[in-house]
This record gives C-alpha cells, structure tokens and sequence, in this order.
C-alpha cells in the first residue's frame, strides 16, 4: 500500500478530515490531498511527514521509513528488502533458540527447519515481485470482468508476494461467500498464469462473451465439460463447456482481512 493510501486509511478511521489535519500541521488542504492521492509532484518533507505521525498517532519514524523506501531506486530497494527477509529468519531462529534448551547437537536440525543450513550456505528469501491487484472476482455468480483498463503488471494498488516470479501474475479481491470457509469476502488472492492448473484447484475462471469472471474450484470433466464447484456447501456447482473458458488461473497466495 503507497504513502498516501496509508495516511488517508488512518485519518479516516481517526475521524479526521483533510481540512482538520491540514489546520493542525499548517500545510494546505489541497496539497495534503494530493499526497493522498499520490498525484503530488513534490515529495512531502521529513518535516511534513513527522507531524503528520504526531497528528495521526503513527508510531514515530514510520512514516519518514515508507516514503524513503518508495524514493529508493527498485533495484536498491529490492536487495534491502531481501535483505531484511533474511535478518528476520535469523531474529526468529535466536529467539527460538533462547526460548528452548536445545542441546549443540540438536543446532543443525534447528537450522535446517529455519531454513538457515550453514553446512550448504544461506539460503536468501527473495524479496518478489510487487503484484498488481487488477479488479475483484465474485465468488458467487459470474459478474462483467473490469480489469480498469491499465496495462498488464500496472494497478492502483500492489502486494508484495515472496519468492513468486510470475511477470504476469495478478491479483483480486473476493466478493461473495461462494467460496467460504477458505476463502472469506475481502480476501486478496494471488493468480499465476504460470502455475500448472490441476482438477480441484481453486481458479479464477475468465470467460469469452460475455466478458465474465468467476472464482471456483475447478474440475474437468469428460467431453471437455469443467465444473465450477464452490467451496460453500450451500452453493450448487455449475457445468459448462469448456470453450466458453477464455482462462483459468491457479491460486497460489491468500492474504485475508484479520
């Protein structure tokens, strides 16, 4: 999520309008909102930043460290954020090893479960690919397909997805409750039109005309029939022809609302 997505989201569940924080840090209204709205030409200022953590009860620093992540070049950012993977793996390996009495025999086999065999070398967690979140899917009925008309790897909004390498990997947000209990409404889901499509997955399904999407586990059937089988028992599934499948795409990540 950008600067300006996660000032707006806090000031409104502070109850804040933007003319209310603008009097309170002496900064105008409309530059404020073009922060926002991530359409401003000038990068706010460390100073502007520190009082809008005050203002908005971010913790201290949090801000000033997001927009300095997002002036970092790409390619700087994504060994920094490769790098920080890999120093949380070791912080959780200590903390588990001070908070157990592991003999020095059993270390290795402490390693190799956090994944930090020093026998073969460190194994670095790549950082991934920012994924674009393109549209939602209905996890009910079909529903018009929008993919809101922004080239391919190019969205409002982003998620960050470790050690997935799909160019062409996108995402959605669930809406409806065909597809519960694994998958609830507001739930992002990650796609790989690389990932090997197998009877029983969950996929997102892209029809031909008309233009329509769904979100289904997917079973083929014989005389090229796919079933269209939600996860919610309440919900019948549903049989059609197989050319009428513009694409289908396996889900390979959730991120859920807690």
């Amino acid at each position: 999520m950008s600067l300006g997505r996660i000032i707006r989201k806090k000031r409104e569940e502070l109850n804040l309008t933007l003319e209310e924080v603008s009097n309170r840090i002496d900064f105008s209204k409309p530059y404020l909102s073009t922060i926002e709205t991530g359409k401003v030409d000038n990068p706010p200022s460390d100073k502007l930043l520190r009082k809008l953590e005050k203002v908005l009860k971010f913790k201290s620093g949090l801000l000033l460290h997001i927009a300095h992540m997002e002036s970092m070049p790409s390619d700087i950012r994504k060994k920094y954020e490769s790098a920080e993977a890999e120093n949380q793996k070791w912080r959780q390996f200590v903390k588990n090893l001070m908070s157990k009495k592991n003999k020095p025999r059993n270390l290795n086999w402490l390693l190799k479960k956090s994944d930090l065999d020093t026998k073969k070398g460190l194994k670095p967690l790549s950082a991934g690919l920012m994924i674009p979140v393109i549209n939602k899917v209905s996890a009910g009925y079909p529903t018009d397909f929008n993919d809101l008309d922004y080239p391919v790897g190019i969205a409002d909004d982003y998620v960050r997805c470790p050690d997935l390498h799909d160019p062409n990997a996108f995402a959605v947000r669930v809406v409806g409750d065909s597809m519960e209990n694994k998958f609830q409404e507001g739930d992002i889901i990650v796609f790989s039109p690389a990932a090997e499509v197998h009877s029983g997955d969950d996929c997102f399904i892209r029809f031909k005309m008309p233009h329509e999407t769904t979100f289904k586990r997917a079973f083929f059937e014989p005389k090229n029939k796919v079933r269209l089988q939600p996860r919610n028992e309440k919900y019948p599934p549903t049989i059609i022809d197989g050319k009428r499948i513009n694409g289908i795409y396996r889900a390979v990540i959730r991120y859920e609302q807690l």
